[in-house]
């Protein structure tokens, strides 16, 4: 395995300004990711792509982790795929003589998958799948709590189904957004929608903490305080 690491960081968020680099517990959010992430990889293949000066600076003045660039102009607007960005950081390497044939793609809101998760997620990769996905187990089951409206504007079932608990009805699992380890082959053929052979890597709700609103700032916090 060659693999590359790459932390994408908008500079803009909605949910919670400038997140990316506020700092939780007194660390920059995206430090967390970058730990995690050097306690197994050398700091070469550890790419933090961002569109955002700021960032650059905030990563590199507290980390002892270089920033290789800042996006290009078509990478750095609201519209910028993740599809493109991971693309253009590949090819990047690849021009600096580094050729990865395996892509850890880490969002950096995710700050309690630690460097056992990526460990244990490593273990199930092999190069004849497209990628293995961290999950949590979702409690927005669609045979059971999740309904759609018909034709009629009535609710009926997501998924249809007879069953009467739910413990009966099958798991299922949904991304938490915290680690993919990515076959590049399969990347360069499409994005990861288009993925069939995908592998889950189960995480518990707690490490599962994706942070997209104040809500979930609020909660991280909690969580942190609560654990010391």
């Amino acid at each position: 395995m060659k693999p590359l690491v790459v932390i994408p960081a908008r500079g803009g968020s909605k949910g919670v300004p400038k997140k990316n680099i506020k700092l939780l517990n007194g660390k920059p959010l995206i430090n967390y990711s970058i730990e995690a992430a050097q306690q197994i990889f050398e700091n070469d293949i550890i790419c933090v792509t961002t569109d955002s000066q700021e960032i650059k600076e905030v990563v590199e003045n507290t980390t002892n982790l270089k920033v290789p660039f800042l996006r290009p102009d078509f990478l750095a607007t609201d519209d910028a795929g993740t599809y493109e960005v991971l693309l253009h950081a590949i090819d990047f390497y690849e021009k600096e003589g580094y050729t990865a044939d395996t892509l850890v793609l880490m969002q950096p809101t995710s700050p309690f998958r630690t460097h056992a998760h990526i460990k244990e997620a490593l273990k199930l990769y092999t190069d004849d799948i497209d990628m293995v996905v961290s999950v949590k187990e979702t409690k927005s089951n669609p045979y059971y709590v999740l309904f759609e409206e018909n034709e009629k504007g009535f609710l009926a079932k997501s998924k249809k189904s007879d069953f009467i608990r739910r413990q009966d009805c099958p798991d299922v699992w949904e991304l938490n957004g915290a680690l993919y380890i990515i076959n590049i082959q399969s990347l360069r053929n499409g994005p990861i929608g288009s993925f069939k052979k995908m592998i889950k890597y189960v995480m518990n709700e707690t490490d599962s903490i994706d942070i997209d609103t104040m809500f979930d700032w609020k909660l991280a916090e909690f969580y942190l305080n609560d654990s010391n």
